[in-house]
């Protein structure tokens, strides 16, 4: 049965969402209700759905910010084969839902949810859905759409546009090297990797240390600039040298005049169709 979760701050809209969706997908598992964006991160974390209906403008964090973390959640092996998730917004600022609708990296309603309207949507998810498992059945690389370089910039342009104000992205990191401390900057660094403390910053010339997790740097560092592979692992793309395959099928990456090569996890494999 396919599980989701709805997060709206306002009840009278969860409950006419959750009514529409009783309509149109009456197999659909509603498994949790959030009443903010941090709920329904943990919310998510907790149930593992397969689709995340998020208002676009929710209190503590808003839509767009809860899509970005749950993008950043364990998958497959650590959490017990979850792949992750849909991302719907369901938003009554059509600005924001045309934009995110012709990029075609997700989905949108707007409010009130109307059944016809949100048909179409219930449709193109079950077609990916479908699709995707027949592709994971024939041994393709499948990454979900938070998990892809369009989902994230989209995610960081409707950030942007929620909150004009918010801080430009990051042009240099203050990182430790050896017993000094250093100004990197941001597109001088090949790759970062985070271990359970800190982040491995790399340059050409010298590695350096941060306390600060993958999961922030995400939503300050220009995501047209660096790729998500990992959970742990943000890449430049201009230092990618190339991808291959090691002998247990990942995908590894090759970084141009570096000998550190870097695994790409199963969430993230889709970047590199066709490898």
């Amino acid at each position: 049965m396919t599980r989701a979760l709805i997060a709206d701050d306002e009840r009278l809209m969860r409950e006419q969402l959750r009514s529409r969706l009783s309509e149109v997908w009456p197999e659909l598992e509603i498994v949790a209700e959030a009443r903010n964006g941090q709920e329904a991160v943990t919310l998510t974390e907790q149930h593992h759905p397969d689709i995340v209906f998020l208002d676009i403008r929710m209190p503590v964090l808003t839509g767009v910010d809860a899509a970005r973390q749950i993008a950043q959640l364990p998958t497959h092996e650590e959490a017990n084969g979850w792949a992750g998730c849909e991302i719907v917004f369901v938003t009554a600022y059509d600005q924001y839902a045309t934009q995110a609708f012709e990029q075609g990296v997700l989905d949108y309603v707007l409010k009130p949810a109307e059944a016809e309207r949100l048909r179409v949507t219930v449709d193109r998810i079950r077609k990916r859905m479908d699709e995707r498992v027949q592709q994971e059945s024939e041994g393709a690389d499948v990454s979900l759409p938070a998990h892809t370089p369009d989902m994230q910039h989209l995610l960081q342009r409707l950030a942007l546009q929620l909150d004009p104000k918010s801080p430009a992205k990051l042009q240099w990191i203050q990182a430790t090297v050896r017993q000094s401390i250093q100004m990197i900057p941001v597109e001088d660094v090949l790759f970062f990797i985070s271990d359970e403390k800190y982040t491995r910053v790399q340059t050409p010339m010298m590695e350096a240390l941060i306390r600060k997790p993958i999961r922030e740097l995400v939503q300050e560092v220009d995501m047209n600039l660096f790729w998500q592979i990992h959970r742990s692992t943000l890449v430049n793309t201009k230092a990618i040298a190339g991808v291959s395959r090691d002998e247990r099928g990942r995908q590894i990456v090759s970084i141009r005049g570096h000998a550190e090569k870097l695994e790409v996890s199963r969430s993230f494999a889709g970047l590199f169709k066709g490898m």
